[in-house]
């Protein structure tokens, strides 16, 4: 059984798909790639069973028909966190976590901040609209620096190419090189659903249904827990 996911959630996906095997429903190959690839692959008309996006994005292929809609279900919650390189001193972070206990501190390092490393997924999309909302583009928009597609914005911290990182939580943790402040603030969050959904070119749909549903299921709860995710808003 073929899927396809967007890179934020490899790691997650592929203990998911170790487990579902556990319990004797079918083995899935998932492929992670960024996010804008993966859609366009699955508007393109690729043979996949399930796909596992940014649940915006799945919206978007459910209304084209590419998935099915009725199978679109919420997976997990990703927030977005913030981080700096580790063992070296960064004007951003002034060492303090305390320095990003609300949107004033998230202000004052992205102005402090030398070059600004976020992703090409929706969490940077969000970042970069907040930055704007925030009136603070003209200040830090030449600092910005977007990691390339497939490319964690931890490599960018780790390798100094970047002095302050904003990427989802989960694509942080474990990285090497990478001290992480913790996630956004509540009153500028940042957070994300990704879905699944059987693709309409499934060549088996009952049990790619299969699947999602022992994905979504409370059994699955620590395995994304272990990867920093969290449960989704439950649907009336």
């Amino acid at each position: 059984m073929r899927a396809i996911s967007s890179m934020a959630t490899r790691q997650v996906l592929a203990d998911l798909a170790t487990a579902a095997a556990d319990r004797g429903l079918p083995l899935v190959e998932i492929e992670s790639v960024g996010g804008v690839d993966a859609a366009q692959r699955v508007a393109g008309g690729e043979q996949l069973d399930l796909v596992f996006l940014a649940a915006d994005a799945l919206d978007r292929l459910s209304g084209d028909g590419h998935v099915d809609a009725a199978t679109v279900t919420p997976l997990m919650l990703s927030r977005v966190a913030v981080a700096v390189p580790s063992g070296t001193p960064s004007p951003a972070a002034r060492a303090d976590t305390a320095a990003f206990a609300d949107a004033r501190g998230v202000r004052e390092a992205l102005r402090a901040a030398a070059r600004i490393g976020y992703s090409t997924g929706p969490s940077g999309t969000a970042l970069v609209r907040t930055i704007d909302d925030w009136g603070l583009t003209g200040q830090v928009g030449d600092r910005l620096v977007q990691a390339r597609p497939g490319i964690p914005v931890a490599r960018l911290l780790a390798d100094g190419q970047v002095d302050l990182g904003f990427q989802q939580l989960s694509e942080l943790v474990g990285q090497p090189g990478v001290r992480i402040l913790g996630v956004l603030p509540s009153d500028c969050a940042i957070e994300t659903v990704f879905s699944g959904a059987v693709a309409t070119t499934s060549s088996d749909p009952r049990r790619a249904r299969d699947v999602l549903a022992f994905f979504a299921s409370d059994s699955t709860a620590s395995i994304k827990t272990e990867h920093a995710f969290s449960p989704p808003a439950r649907r009336d």
